[in-house]
């Protein structure tokens, strides 16, 4: 857990970072992820207490509202993937002083 996120909230999350290019509502998020509406509310209405994602109109049609991240959401996914690019380079350095003993142990 990131930041008081939880595992199908980071999911979500990810599915608007990468979706950015078109409109998504809570449908596309019920229907990605198998879930039901009153599930769905719930995650959202997480994400959006928590500052990660907004409600906004679409001119199109005002009973819509599309899901849209928020600034807080894209400083967290920096964050986010700056600690997974420490954590890789942290294990690749590790390999290598494994592979280095086993080396040395079999010479």
């Amino acid at each position: 857990e990131h930041n008081g996120l939880t595992g199908p909230q980071g999911l979500v999350l990810g599915y608007l970072y990468d979706h950015q290019d078109k409109d998504i509502f809570q449908k596309d998020i019920e229907a990605t992820f198998n879930i039901r509406r009153s599930t769905a509310t719930g995650l959202l209405q997480c994400l959006e207490g928590n500052g990660f994602v907004k409600r906004v109109s679409v001119d199109y049609d005002a009973r819509l509202k599309k899901i849209v991240l928020t600034t807080r959401a894209h400083e967290f996914k920096e964050l986010l993937e700056s600690h997974i690019q420490k954590m890789e380079e942290i294990l690749v350095n590790d390999l290598i002083i494994i592979i280095g003993k086993i080396k040395k142990n079999l010479e």
